[in-house]
């Protein structure tokens, strides 16, 4: 644990939800956003170096590694990035007919491998030779962040601020996180939310420290959150759900990871189709998207002999962006979580979607990812062993973390390469080990897991239902338009 000299320089403290998250490593999960880049070819490298010179490394954090002072509090201490260390050549062995299944083997060891704490904690790694299940070979960027440089959203935004809009790269109107903010699927949620609100949880570290545990005590409770200017009803009921709610259901995919990750994705679907069947039912690409992965779960765990009656659920909690929507690129922490609840015990399609809808509809207008950030800064001012007890309680509660990121809609392109797919994992943390991931780019939507083998060894067993789950859906639409025609 590097300690930081007394007389040191360009240092700056790091904030507590950040801290929270440097604090939650463990051996049975990193806390590491990973991405996966696909190029249409080899970029040029020395381009590439100078992309990340003058367009990530102009962001403090990517500069700056860890430090910790003597009463145990994380600062920034920035330094010289060694290019050497944090862009990492590689190369994938032929393979016929394709080689994916390396590639994916690489993601799963990259995300149980821990940051070298002497740099700054992010790496690259370049894979040349991927060859896809289309034949054709490929170039791929394995990224590791750490999720105490930012969340999700922020990191996205940042890995979308290196790329050009036109091959030549004489576009500079580079992309960004606040371009497909208007299609983000969770931003009804949010819309309670204000800059007073987060500002009042930034400085409220100790106000919360006191108060978080006294939700039961709903007078008090409300009485503080009026003295803040939050609609304090709706946020103390949300506040006691989220604190009160109980146990998930019992599957094969609850148990504690071991530190063993395995990773895989699907091709792209195109989002029209998907946009189509769900204008179709009644219901948002995101309900149907949603719905499919419960769908495929719920077939997975049936596939393996598992009892799974019709009241069967799955939580996910997933990260939900509170910054305000089309303001300047922030690095640091600033989401909150909601827990999102799949009915994997429906089996059939079309009343699985329309319960998902309502279960969605329910969530809208709440405060329950403004209280989980809320937690998240008072995780990061207490001892080391509170927070792992609190973060454990939460843990519990939760099978899954899953993201839902609608990326840009237009192909991007980088030192000389088109990005042909992406794909990224946010890190579980407690005893979860199961982690979702959906993203859209160009046209398409993937859907990407990664697993602990504790709790299953190859994620392509549940990857693989996930198309016929979306063709049930299609085939449902089909048979109702040609009854009505």
């Amino acid at each position: 644990m590097p300690i930081l000299p007394a007389t040191s320089g360009r240092r700056e403290r790091m904030s507590t939800v950040d801290t929270a998250w440097l604090r939650m490593d463990s051996n049975g999960n990193l806390m590491m956003i990973v991405a996966v880049l696909m190029f249409d070819k080899p970029l040029d490298v020395e381009r590439f170096k100078d992309i990340l010179t003058t367009r990530l490394l102009t962001y403090k954090r990517f500069r700056s590694r860890v430090v910790y002072d003597l009463t145990g509090g994380a600062w920034w201490q920035e330094q010289e990035a060694d290019l050497d260390y944090h862009l990492v050549r590689t190369r994938l062995e032929d393979a016929q007919p394709d080689n994916k299944a390396a590639l994916e083997q690489l993601v799963g060891e990259l995300s149980a491998t821990q940051l070298d704490h002497r740099h700054p904690l992010w790496q690259m790694h370049l894979v040349d030779n991927c060859i896809g299940t289309d034949g054709k070979v490929r170039q791929a960027i394995v990224v590791r962040i750490h999720h105490c440089i930012a969340d999700g959203m922020a990191l996205v935004g940042v890995l979308l601020s290196m790329f050009d809009h036109t091959p030549d790269g004489g576009d500079r109107s580079v992309a960004s996180a606040a371009a497909v903010e208007d299609d983000n699927p969770w931003l009804d949620l949010m819309n309670p939310v204000t800059k007073a609100t987060i500002t009042a949880i930034k400085l409220s570290t100790n106000i919360w420290s006191r108060y978080l545990w006294m939700i039961a005590d709903a007078d008090k409770f409300a009485e503080r959150m009026t003295d803040m200017g939050m609609v304090a009803g709706r946020f103390t009921t949300d506040a006691v759900k989220l604190v009160a709610m109980s146990d998930d259901s019992r599957t094969r995919l609850k148990g504690k990871p071991e530190g063993v990750k395995r990773a895989a994705w699907s091709e792209p679907v195109p989002l029209d189709e998907i946009k189509a069947i769900g204008k179709a039912l009644g219901g948002s690409i995101n309900d149907v998207l949603l719905s499919c992965v419960a769908g495929a779960i719920g077939d997975y765990l049936r596939s393996q002999g598992d009892d799974v009656p019709e009241k069967t659920e799955l939580r996910a909690m997933v990260p939900v962006n509170l910054r305000k929507p089309g303001g300047a690129q922030k690095l640091g922490n600033a989401f909150g979580l909601v827990p999102l609840v799949l009915p994997i015990g429906i089996e059939d399609p079309l009343e699985r979607l329309a319960e998902v809808r309502r279960r969605m509809d329910e969530l809208k207008g709440g405060y329950q990812a403004l209280v989980a950030m809320a937690v998240l800064g008072v995780l990061g001012a207490t001892p080391r062993q509170m927070q792992n007890e609190i973060q454990n309680f939460f843990a519990r509660k939760a099978t899954a973390v899953m993201s839902n990121v609608p990326g840009p809609q237009q192909p991007l392109y980088m030192a000389g390469s088109t990005l042909d797919q992406i794909m990224f994992w946010v890190p579980q943390s407690g005893d979860i080990g199961v982690g979702v991931s959906i993203l859209s780019y160009n046209g398409g939507v993937q859907f990407g897991l990664v697993l602990d083998n504790a709790i299953a060894s190859d994620p392509h067993d549940i990857i693989g239902r996930f198309q016929p789950e979306f063709e049930k859906l299609v085939m449902i639409a089909l048979m109702s338009e040609w009854q009505t025609a």
